[in-house]
């Protein structure tokens, strides 16, 4: 017996790609562009033109997606050894961290980690705090 186009459906192995940060921000666009102007993403925005209710932000490999709450404040929240929103785990963490230091506020300078990668965070507008990091003997 033999399967037809609309009868077969391969065995595809499950595979998980990625895992993306999704933010909730009171306005997508001007953070869209505040992650253009300052890390270099690039976004697809939905709808087409604004008020924008969701952006997917890429540069190379990395993603964080972007859902818009009309007034939505995000909580501020202490933690001894760092909070972190989103975890970017890239090569050339020390040349990025000298082209970001120059167009942002760095909340944490890089600094190598006692497991080998080095670090530095910084925030975005609406407070989430990203960490930048590889290079190392896990990076």
């Amino acid at each position: 017996m033999s399967a037809t186009a609309e009868t077969y459906k391969p065995m595809v192995k499950p595979s998980l790609r990625s895992a993306v940060p999704t933010f909730l921000v009171p306005d997508v666009a001007k953070t869209a562009r505040w992650y253009e102007a300052n890390l270099g993403f690039t976004f697809s925005p939905h709808p087409k033109s604004e008020p924008y209710v969701y952006a997917s932000l890429r540069r190379e490999g990395a993603e964080v997606m972007l859902l818009s709450m009309e007034g939505y404040k995000k909580e501020e929240i202490s933690r001894t050894g760092g909070n972190w929103d989103a975890y970017i785990r890239m090569e050339g963490v020390r040349e990025f961290y000298e082209e970001v230091r120059q167009r942002v506020p760095v909340r944490m300078e890089l600094v190598r980690q006692p497991y080998g990668d080095w670090e530095f965070e910084v925030s975005d507008p609406n407070g989430y705090v990203l960490v930048f990091g590889g290079d190392g003997e896990t990076g």
